[in-house]
């Protein structure tokens, strides 16, 4: 067994360990996860046999520099030379070219002397379509071309493939849409421009042709020269003309066949891996939900004693802290997470003063009727009452869309909050956009006055910020609704019964989809809501304060054993390397 190849065996728990979660990965979404350890040892795999560290070198193996007059013969070709790049240079590179220091027996040639192409043609008959949608980039392999016919043609399909080609797109390469055409299409197949094309000579392998177009060093090379922001894309002379380590031909199979066998590694231990995350997902949330269908507080403790023994064991993810926070909430609007005392002023009678007053204030508001019992999502404590929720909301502001849409940014102007400013703990001095004061002062009703609670109810639905006093003035975009809580019903409460799952389910479960998903403004004012008593709404306020900064506490701690782990694989990798 090679240096390198122990060096990848004998740290597997490293590679696998070494996990971050993606932009929007949540609680179940296993797939969505980063296996950063496994990307990297795939990474160093293909880096260590580009470089002629993966197999061991044979003596009795023909060398490079015979293979190479052999390429070179078959580039002069008279039949072959239409079809062979002009940038094909006779001979190996020179010094200055290559880019690490290859094994004795190899050559340095660029990707123009490996084959040739099979030209272009303009369809005239059907014919099968190979376009960069055709790939499947991680297995390297042709698997949905399009048949045509010859008059549904697109322009670009114009470049002639066989089986044993390798194709390798040229715009955004770092997608790595890169092919081996590995089957006999019929009709016969037509690749797109967007391909470059290399049809390997006898005494190359497409196979690892494929291998270093993947590589670490082959991408830099790539994205060094690449140019074009939206669609970057590398010209033909830069590609043909790029340098690639050439090994004998024997060693090349051999590369391959290890580099196969090593992926395979690769794979079972990121099935292993998955297949891991998955089962300990399912753990948590069925142990959670046995916190949430608890009948009384003596089968809560018994549950969560269960629960308690294993607590660094089950919450090690994110996604298993963001379930326990979820269930946090989910306990504290169902009236499980702090007891109820009797003295406490029941929320029936705060909702009939409350109510008493409001239409004292304003004797033209409705105000909602009960919820029936058909229409209560689940059952409360004694002391509790299902509401509408436009019944929480201060009279004299009623929950209200914005209307304005961004437009130029006006310096001076009226300051102009956006989805992208909302956030509850952290929330911009001011947002950067701001609006004309001729136009703010059409929209009276959505201006600011410090303290209001905002939702996202067009496209980021139910992301939820607070306004700070400082956006005192500041008006509103449409994609946002403004919230007022009325002084019968504690303001942070609300804002963790927004967070909660069964909140967010209540209002988006009939979400209009138009352009982007909106929510419908009467949902929200008739969304079912729980409300305990006042006293009550401060103990769970307080409660849930204390959990959420142990699970903020979990994953910080949680985010540096990350970061370890990382740098556990970066450094292994860096050992690898040297």
């Amino acid at each position: 067994m090679s240096e390198s190849v122990r060096l990848f065996v004998d740290h597997l728990d490293i590679w696998s360990g070494a996990i971050e979660r993606k932009n929007g990965a949540g609680y179940g979404n296993g797939g969505k996860l980063s296996l950063y350890g496994i990307e990297k040892l795939r990474s160093l795999i293909l880096d260590q046999a580009v470089r002629g560290k993966l197999v061991p070198q044979d003596p009795m193996d023909e060398p490079a520099s015979e293979l190479l007059k052999k390429l070179d013969k078959q580039c002069a070709q008279l039949s072959m030379r239409k079809f062979v790049s002009r940038y094909a240079e006779r001979g190996g590179l020179p010094d200055d070219d290559r880019l690490f220091e290859a094994p004795s027996g190899w050559e340095w040639v660029n990707v123009a002397k490996l084959g040739h192409n099979w030209g272009q043609v303009e369809p005239k008959s059907d014919f099968t379509y190979i376009d960069v949608g055709s790939i499947d980039q991680r297995a390297g392999r042709i698997v949905e071309p399009s048949i045509l016919e010859a008059g549904a043609a697109p322009s670009r399909a114009r470049k002639i493939v066989k089986s044993g080609t390798v194709i390798y797109s040229t715009v955004r390469p770092y997608l790595l849409n890169i092919a081996i055409v590995d089957d006999d299409f019929d009709p016969n197949p037509i690749a797109s421009t967007a391909f470059a094309i290399v049809h390997p000579f006898d005494g190359v392998d497409a196979r690892y042709i494929y291998r270093v177009f993947r590589s670490p060093f082959f991408m830099k090379y790539v994205e060094d020269c690449q140019t074009g922001i939206a669609y970057p894309a590398i010209n033909d002379k830069q590609f043909f003309g790029a340098p690639f380590p050439l090994p004998p031909f024997a060693e090349q199979k051999r590369i391959v066949t290890k580099v196969d066998e090593l992926m395979a590694l690769c794979d079972a231990l990121e099935k292993e891996t998955r297949e891991a995350i998955t089962a300990h997902e399912k753990l948590v949330r069925e142990l959670l939900a046995t916190l949430v269908n608890s009948q009384n507080t003596d089968d809560l403790a018994e549950n969560w004693s269960r629960i308690e023994v294993h607590f660094d064991t089950l919450f090690a993810s994110e996604e298993s802290i963001d379930a326990l926070r979820q269930t946090i909430l989910e306990l504290a609007v169902r009236g499980k997470l702090v007891p109820q005392l009797a003295n406490d002023e029941p929320a029936e009678v705060m909702l009939k003063l409350a109510d008493k007053a409001v239409l004292k204030r304003n004797s033209k508001r409705k105000l909602h009727p009960p919820v029936p019992e058909r229409d209560q999502p689940f059952e409360l404590p004694s002391s509790w009452r299902w509401v509408r929720f436009d019944n929480l909301i201060q009279p004299e502001f009623p929950i209200a869309y914005g209307v304005l849409v961004p437009g130029d940014n006006q310096p001076g102007g009226v300051p102009f909050v956006r989805i992208a400013d909302l956030s509850i703990n952290d929330p911009p001095t001011l947002p950067d956009k701001a609006i004309k004061p001729s136009i703010d002062a059409k929209y009276e009703r959505t201006r600011l006055k410090g303290g209001e609670i905002l939702m996202g109810v067009v496209g980021s639905i139910g992301k939820l910020g607070v306004a700070p006093d400082t956006w005192a003035g500041a008006n509103i975009a449409r994609a946002i609704c403004r919230i007022v809580p009325s002084e019968i019903i504690n303001r942070k409460y609300v804002l963790w019964l927004l967070q909660s799952r069964f909140m967010q389910d209540n209002f988006t479960e009939d979400t209009r989809t138009l352009a982007q998903p909106t929510l419908n403004l009467k949902l929200i004012r008739l969304a079912p809501t729980p409300v305990p008593p006042y006293a009550e709404q401060q103990r769970i306020v307080a409660k849930v304060d204390e959990l959420m900064a142990q699970c903020d506490a979990l994953t910080e701690r949680l985010m540096q054993t990350v970061e370890v782990q990382k740098k556990l694989a970066d450094t292994v990798t860096e050992v690898a390397e040297l």
